[in-house]
């Protein structure tokens, strides 16, 4: 009988992890710069798309025709899905064991998964996110092979592990763009819910670009993509699928009230896994650009009540102290009042632009940041304080584990 992990964070929202995790909390999203987790659009250069082409499965074509068929996505992708059981301690029957899914992304044995489903992060009691000391992957067929940890990324919950190509027959998967998805595109997830293996379902795209809390970090996930396909604990790290059957998203999360599918489900992005997947291959881990402040969004009605010279923005309500936005002089607001029913944090500079990019709202700020820029890089930043606008040129630190 395996002993299967089970964690529990009661938040203002519950929020099921899908993985061997049974329940953490999703709660309103907020507009961190050093939040967030990245992007639901990567840059295309020529070096990181060749990059891309070279660790994924390029010859892997998309399924023809415009018609969304589900038992065709299951026919052709079926046997690139793997369950992934991960061990934390010796086997036996105090080990513990968590659950959850995965699918082959290139011929030389690279797996995609969540980084909850292969390591500790976001188990209940925070700390560091410790990979398990032992991986198998179970095939279509019920082979069973060992894998090995390559690495993981906590701020967009992704995680990559890799077989031995010669162990088994590998049938991976091609990937999508997640920034081309839209609402009510038809899509398929493939999993291993409650353990019970190659479990087709079915939906659509509810929304796009979600902004939610990290399960596996104290950070934001923007982009998310909401389904109302079921998903359930064990189908985490699964692919969804849009109707030609690429994978335009990690399934990561459920928003319920009870633990189990109730119509809200989210995945990570695959641009955002793209990006996480590339720097684990070449470097071992991950980066991301950081300011250290919070923001809030600054809307049209409130700007005309409050009598800003903006209509739209950011607005500073925490600048962390030792932080690249500190050392550029910017400033939080510290008079709430309640504006529309909302309380609403008055005072801070709005950041109106981030090297050369329009920002018209908090999510913005995390988007442009974590997508476009990179740690040590220096940019321009303009910002309205009381009447004046402003440009500083801040030079980007590296993200740490935790918003200082």
């Amino acid at each position: 009988m395996r002993s299967r992990a089970a964690f529990a964070v009661t938040l203002s929202l519950l929020a099921a992890v899908i993985g061997g995790v049974s329940a953490l909390a999703l709660a309103k999203a907020t507009g961190w710069l050093d939040s967030g987790t990245r992007r639901s659009v990567i840059v295309q250069t020529p070096a990181l798309a060749q990059a891309i082409s070279s660790a994924t499965a390029p010859e892997v074509r998309p399924l023809l025709g415009n018609g969304f068929s589900p038992a065709r996505i299951y026919r052709a992708r079926s046997a690139g899905v793997v369950t992934i059981d991960a061990i934390y301690g010796q086997t036996g029957s105090g080990a513990l064991e968590t659950q959850g899914s995965g699918f082959v992304v290139s011929a030389r044995g690279y797996i995609l998964t969540d980084a909850h489903v292969i390591t500790t992060a976001g188990a209940s009691g925070g700390g560091r996110a410790i990979p398990a000391q032992q991986v198998f992957v179970e095939f279509e067929d019920g082979d069973r092979v060992p894998a090995t940890v390559v690495g993981w990324d906590i701020y967009d919950d992704v995680g990559l592990i890799k077989v031995d190509p010669h162990a088994h027959r590998l049938a991976p998967v091609p990937l999508g763009q997640s920034a081309q998805v839209n609402v009510g595109d038809p899509v398929a997830a493939i999993g291993s819910p409650f353990g019970n293996v190659d479990s087709l379902t079915v939906g659509v795209v509810s929304a796009t670009r979600r902004s939610i809390d990290s399960l596996t970090s104290r950070y934001s996930l923007v982009d998310a993509i909401q389904t109302d396909a079921p998903i359930n604990h064990g189908n985490s790290g699964g692919p969804l699928f849009d109707a030609r059957g690429r994978v335009i998203g990690i399934n990561a999360q459920i928003r319920s009230d009870t633990g189990a599918a109730a119509g809200v489900g989210f995945a990570v992005p695959i641009d955002s896994a793209k990006r996480s997947m590339l720097q684990l291959i070449s470097a071992g881990r991950v980066s991301y650009a950081y300011i250290g402040i919070e923001t809030e969004d600054l809307i049209p009605s409130v700007a005309k009540q409050l009598g800003y010279p903006v209509r739209q923005g950011a607005v500073i309500t925490i600048v962390h102290g030792h932080s690249p936005g500190a050392a550029a002089g910017l400033h939080a607001g510290s008079n709430p009042v309640e504006v529309l029913g909302t309380e609403f944090i008055r005072g801070g500079d709005v950041i109106v632009s981030i090297a050369g990019h329009r920002v018209g709202s908090a999510a913005d700020i995390v988007r442009l940041v974590t997508e476009d820029l990179s740690p040590g890089q220096s940019v321009p930043l303009t910002f309205v304080r009381g009447d004046q606008r402003h440009q500083v040129t801040i030079r980007l630190g590296e993200r740490p584990a935790s918003p200082r």
